[in-house]
């Protein structure tokens, strides 16, 4: 069963080129150890909630925008067997103080439904 990792940043707006190569090169050794695709979504409409946001959640600044970033491995175990590799890889190094990793939330879930 498919594995789909999710990811919400803050990233300067003024680093989206940068975000974009980082990336694209990051994509590249994911695709190498198993990932099936890999998505990269730039904010565009996030509205601030009443109670709850994304802004909220990664403790947006000023100047920053929402990125929501998408893996879809095989399984949770081919996921699993990736990620040292993957860390390991000198081209995921490039990332180094492109955002706040620390505000970073992610996680790991099973599909239950999929329609395409």
């Amino acid at each position: 069963m498919s594995y789909l990792e999710v990811a919400v940043s803050p990233v300067p707006t003024e680093n989206r080129e940068r975000y974009v190569e980082v990336a694209e090169a990051a994509a590249a050794v994911f695709k190498k150890h198993g990932a099936l695709s890999i998505t990269e979504n730039w904010g565009d409409d996030v509205p601030e909630g009443k109670q709850t946001d994304y802004h909220r959640a990664v403790a947006k600044k000023d100047g920053e925008t929402i990125v929501i970033s998408t893996i879809l491995w095989p399984s949770k175990e081919v996921r699993d067997a990736a990620w040292p590799k993957v860390m390991e890889d000198p081209a995921m190094g490039a990332h180094d103080g492109l955002f706040d990793m620390s505000r970073m939330i992610f996680g790991g879930f099973v599909p239950i439904v999929s329609v395409s």
